[in-house]
């Protein structure tokens, strides 16, 4: 086969462990080759002999995570190695990838193999081919995938020798990453005023609409997060990358969930990242009156829910209102989490409804538990956070051209 003409050859490297994997390992080389690119082999093994050469060692990786091979290799267990291979292959990877010399990582494995790959492409930037053959790919890939954006292929069967199935997969994985390699499209400096982060739920989504217009028209870009726990995280992964200059945050149900331990639930740095890094940031409690709740068996009501309010969002998706003892450990944590913001920070609460679900009409309609819950917050908010409220809900345009106004108002003032 002659190679594809490309301006530039790209460099794929491939992650395996090559005392089991080398077969396959130097297969997808070989394809990477054909199609007119090169390949970097990284061996991640530890106990066997790697039957091919590899263009950076297990000692070098090895090495890079702080041990070597001999220390390892006296009474070696996974839960002793694991952590040095996956310390020493992200630096190296980080190391290769900032000075230019690799276009794109591609890895194979089963459960191990794959535990062992998905922290080093999850260090890696945004935009950058990150492509992971698996065989666990077909299930709760969450874990592996964390909020980068790592392709995930399903290898179907096991990763073990070539065969007439296995080389059709290993070859489509091989060049899924080298063709994401040959897009010459980067995450760059926006030619706009700024980035907006902005999270959404689809309580929210005609707002959220509104707004993304409003910012284009004064020459902003915005970037939209659904915020179910990977959403909001990203947005403030992308904040300490420099892409995100300022932030709406319009939905918090991350935050409820969290509280609770729930479908939408985000980590603990969570609505602190702005506020550290001093980025201007407009808050509202978008979809924070409510949970979602993931079920087994569709439409069955969960225990303990016996006297909410309550609403479908979809068969395996329950959503109860929070009661008032309920809001005030969500208000106490939103609280919590903004005492970093010491400037640029405005609360905005909409007084009719944090969501389509609590406004006039809606299933968790309660203007009781409004009030009580506007209360909670002014209770919990810091001192060093400017609190408004609008006699709005959520989605109405009012609210929203206020939202956008003020947010543009902290970033050019």
């Amino acid at each position: 086969m002659s190679p594809t003409p490309f301006a530039a050859m790209k460099t794929i490297a491939i992650l395996a462990t090559l005392d089991t994997k080398a077969a396959e390992a130097n297969f997808m080389r070989q394809e990477i080759e054909a199609l007119g690119g090169a390949a970097m082999l990284i061996d991640l093994g530890v106990i066997g002999e790697a039957p091919i050469k590899a263009d950076v060692s297990r000692e070098a990786v090895i090495a890079a995570g702080g041990s070597s091979l001999a220390e390892l290799l006296e009474n070696p267990t996974r839960a002793k190695a694991n952590p040095v291979i996956i310390a020493g292959a992200t630096k190296i990877v980080l190391e290769l990838q900032r000075s230019g010399q690799i276009d794109g990582v591609l890895t194979l494995g089963g459960t191990q193999g794959t535990s062992t790959c998905a922290p080093v492409l999850q260090a890696l930037p945004f935009g950058f081919p990150k492509v992971m053959l698996s065989t666990a790919a077909s299930g709760d890939t969450s874990p592996f995938v964390g909020i980068k954006d790592i392709t995930m292929m399903f290898a179907v069967s096991d990763i073990l020798g070539l065969n007439v199935f296995s080389r059709k997969i290993l070859a489509n994985a091989a060049a899924c990453a080298w063709g994401m390699a040959q897009v010459e499209r980067s995450i760059t400096k926006s030619t706009a005023k700024g980035v907006i982060g902005m999270t959404n739920l689809g309580v929210l989504t005609q707002g959220a609409m509104h707004a993304v217009e409003l910012f284009e028209e004064a020459d902003y870009e915005v970037i939209t997060f659904h915020a179910i726990g990977a959403g909001g995280e990203a947005m403030e992964q992308m904040m300490r990358e420099g892409i995100i200059t300022a932030v709406f945050d319009y939905a918090l149900g991350e935050i409820a969930d969290g509280v609770f331990g729930v479908l939408r639930a985000s980590g603990p740095e969570r609505l602190t990242t702005a506020g550290k890094l001093g980025l201007p940031q407009v808050i509202c409690p978008g979809g924070s009156e409510h949970l979602g709740i993931l079920v087994g068996e569709p439409n069955k009501r969960p225990d303990g829910y016996e006297d909410h309010q309550v609403v479908w969002h979809s068969p395996f998706v329950f959503v109860p209102r929070l009661k008032e003892e309920e809001q005030a450990r969500v208000a106490e944590c939103i609280g919590e989490r903004l005492a970093h913001s010491t400037s640029k920070t405005l609360f905005l609460m909409p007084t009719r409804g944090v969501s389509s679900y609590s406004a006039v009409g809606g299933a968790l309609y309660n203007p009781d538990l409004d009030r009580a819950y506007w209360e909670l917050l002014q209770t919990h908010l810091p001192d060093t956070v400017e609190v408004e409220a609008l006699d709005c809900t959520a989605e109405d345009p009012a609210f929203v051209e206020y939202a956008v106004r003020k947010l543009i108002e902290l970033i050019e003032n």
